[in-house]
């Protein structure tokens, strides 16, 4: 029975207790050696098998850039005043030698691995033509003989066409670009690209993969302090980079707060300071001890990861309120404790196999938690929380409840609320990117939606095609232009035309100008130039080739466009015979949003189905196991649609919405036993869940939008739960032994 498998321990209670307590503090002293530092990026959001593997065997450093974006201080001309373009070619010089201490880079650990700016694109192409950007005193000097084609005509050299993507990439929508392509309307062969902004791509590299992304920002002020330029650190990784610090500062502001409010209300409910101490210091025990125990196995903490730390903290107070408020023997509070764990546990462990990364992280951080303030409660503080009950005396005002006060009723009704919620509440996932970690009316999101109306690198995404090749294949390489042709043609590909060129942003395996009989993938790559994000396509394994990377751009304004782009670019690869994938971060998180769409409704079933057969193991009753998993997946199908109409379903969702499962079938475990209820139990119980509810509503007032939404949701879910489970309590007849089912 339970409380065999529950409570039988063969060693001295006493040496366990102090093995235990002395394991646990040596791991929090592993975080001493250990710190933790938590990253933020979009491979903490999701796993990308196909930008893994160009991360890993890329010939360049694809992994780590970030954008800036430069203008002068007084806001006016800048790419068509000679004198401007050339003080920015010697500040990018500058980056590189760090001749000049007022722009040189100071942070040690990271360095520049490249850096991709419109003026060395454009000196090249002029050079293509036998002149010099550099030595120019005057535009005309370059501009003069008129190139009447520019550099988007037929004739135009690989240099030429390379500046003309450049010219499209760095310069925003607004400008002329004149010389880049004068087939434009307004454009004039014998004038400089004219736009009082632009960016550069600056690649970085940190060596340990450590990537701090306020170094660029410290820089970038420099700059800007120092020089006469105005230059602004933007893109997808500022945003991951603010995101973070926003989740840091939550963390340093609101845990105060939340062990001091923890406290407050476990005095007003346990009324015993000893018994508060206690709880709390166990809380911050296996805070610590998981911590450091992680970190020491070599474990990345993500800053999502930190919202697990306030759960953990509320799970903890169940056992101070049964132990010390409840009419329950000892073993029947440690058989509760034991399959509430049980249940909790199995629920949230099936985010574990979520299609997304950061679900699996929060969902594994949240159970190990689980488990661990299970094991103090029930090994270093229980015989102290029993010691301290002996000082409650227990009146006539906690006599069982009486027939009358039965409300069968209740059970039922309060189901069909819940399905009411579920039938009402919206469909649809979010998209999994940058916007859920940002809140809502941040200025970063204005600035990068301004960016993206103005930039096409910005209002577009990468998607990255990773094709198996033969480096020395002649036909491999015509195979792989062929597809670049075909992906050329995609709707969801940007295409800029003029009316004489067409220039689709598919950034892959040069195309040779003239014959290519016996030409391979590794001959081109060593002899041609390649793209601007893609300078050397080839993947290679101990210097063999063994596969290439094509970029191309689709917009970011339309997932499902970019959902169709990427089944029809699998479509693509069968058809050319090729073996690879497709990915790139608005790929993958559009894929995975869809995917969590699908799951999810069959992910709370399936948690549902997990915690009946863990509370069948245990207590040996059907009809008891039956009623918590029932109540476990109404409030998980409830809570599932209210994460529709408080922040969307985002990447915190699932691990809340099977929390809140295990939530439900913690409470119901309580309240579905034979032992008649009592007030002394419904106090323990709802002092419990106020507890920890309380916690999760300060952590409601959150700014990091994944903490601030995972609150509310987990206080709405505990209410739901401890409601649920006293109207399951309410419904209680008393069953003779033989009705217990084998």
């Amino acid at each position: 029975m339970i409380h065999a498998a529950a409570g039988a321990i063969t060693m001295d209670p006493r040496w366990a207790r102090q093995s235990l307590l002395l394991l646990l503090l040596a791991c929090s002293a592993l975080l001493l050696a250990f710190p933790v530092s938590p990253v933020l990026s979009s491979e903490v959001i999701f796993d990308d098998e196909v930008v893994q593997r160009v991360n890993a065997d890329s010939m360049d450093n694809r992994h780590s850039q970030l954008v800036l974006m430069i203008s002068h201080d007084d806001g006016a001309r800048l790419t068509n005043n000679l004198s401007r373009v050339q003080s920015l070619m010697q500040l990018e010089q500058e980056a590189w030698d760090g001749s000049n201490p007022a722009t040189s880079w100071e942070a040690e650990h990271i360095i520049f691995e490249r850096i991709e700016t419109p003026f060395a694109i454009w000196s090249e192409a002029f050079a293509s033509r036998n002149r010099s950007l550099e030595n120019a005193t005057q535009w005309a000097d370059v501009l003069q003989p008129t190139m009447e084609d520019g550099w988007c005509g037929l004739n135009s050299t690989n240099e030429e066409k390379a500046a003309f993507q450049a010219t499209i990439l760095f310069l925003p929508d607004e400008a002329n670009f004149n010389l880049a392509c004068p087939a434009f309307p307004g454009a004039s062969a014998d004038q400089a690209p004219e736009a009082n902004e632009l960016l550069w791509i600056i690649w970085l590299d940190s060596g340990d993969g450590d990537m701090d992304w306020a170094q660029l920002k410290i820089w970038a002020e420099k700059i800007s302090e120092s020089t006469e330029f105005q230059v602004t650190p933007v893109g997808a990784n500022m945003l991951f980079s603010e995101a973070r610090q926003i989740a840091e500062n939550d963390l340093q502001v609101f845990m105060l707060p939340a062990v001091v409010l923890l406290g407050a209300i476990l005095v007003i409910g346990l009324r015993d300071p000893l018994v508060v101490a206690a709880t709390l210091a166990g809380t911050g025990l296996v805070v610590f001890a998981e911590m450091g125990a992680l970190s020491a196995l070599g474990y990345t903490f993500s800053v999502l990861d930190g919202i697990a730390l306030p759960i953990i903290m509320g799970v903890a107070v169940d056992g101070a309120f049964w132990y010390c408020r409840s009419s329950r023997e000892k073993e029947q509070v440690r058989s509760m404790l034991f399959i509430a764990m049980l249940t909790t546990v199995a629920a949230v462990s099936l985010a574990i196999f979520s299609p997304v990364k950061a679900q699996k992280t929060l969902a594994f951080v949240i159970a190990v938690g689980i488990i661990l303030d299970w094991l103090v409660t029930r090994f270093i503080l229980e015989e102290f929380y029993l010691r301290r009950r002996t000082k409650i005396e227990f009146t006539s005002h906690d006599r069982l409840l009486t027939q009358e006060a039965r409300a069968a009723w209740s059970w039922p009704a309060l189901l069909l609320v819940l399905a009411a919620i579920v039938l009402v509440s919206p469909s649809g996932v979010e998209v999994l990117d940058f916007t859920q970690v940002l809140p809502e009316n941040h200025p970063e999101i204005d600035k990068m939606e301004d960016l993206q109306s103005k930039y096409m690198l910005a209002s577009s995404s990468v998607a990255w095609i990773v094709i198996d090749v033969d480096g020395d294949s002649t036909e491999d390489l015509l195979k792989v232009q062929d597809l670049q042709r075909q992906l050329g043609q995609h709707p969801s590909v940007i295409t800029y035309e003029t009316g004489m060129t067409r220039s689709p942003m598919v950034l892959g395996v040069p195309f040779h100008d003239s014959d290519t009989e016996g030409a391979t993938i590794d001959g081109l790559s060593a002899t041609e130039v390649g793209s601007i994000l893609v300078r050397d396509t080839r993947l290679q394994r101990d210097g063999v080739t063994t596969g290439v990377a094509i970029a191309a751009l689709v917009d970011i304004r339309n997932p499902n466009a970019v959902l169709l782009f990427a089944e029809d670019v699998e479509g693509l690869l069968a058809q050319n015979e090729l073996s690879g994938g497709v990915g790139g971060d608005l790929v993958t998180g559009a894929t995975l949003a869809k995917a969590f769409d699908e799951a999810r409704v069959g992910q709370i079933l399936a948690a549902g189905i997990a915690v009946f057969f863990v509370a069948m193991f245990v207590l040996r009753s059907k009809s008891r196991a039956a009623r918590i998993a029932i109540g476990a997946v109404a409030i998980g199908a409830a809570v599932d649609g209210l994460a529709s109409m408080v922040g969307g379903r985002g990447v915190h969702t699932a691990p809340v919405v099977l929390l809140g499962m295990g939530f439900a079938a913690d409470y119901l475990s309580h309240a579905s036993s034979d032992h008649p209820p009592t007030r002394s139990d419904t106090s323990a119980r709802w002092g419990a869940a106020l507890t920890s509810a309380s916690v999760f509503v300060l952590l409601g007032f959150a700014e990091f939008p994944p903490a601030k939404y995972t609150g509310q949701l987990l206080g709405i879910s505990i209410i739901l739960s401890v409601l649920l489970a006293t109207a399951l309590s309410l419904t209680h007849v008393k069953r003779p032994n033989s009705d217990c089912e084998e």
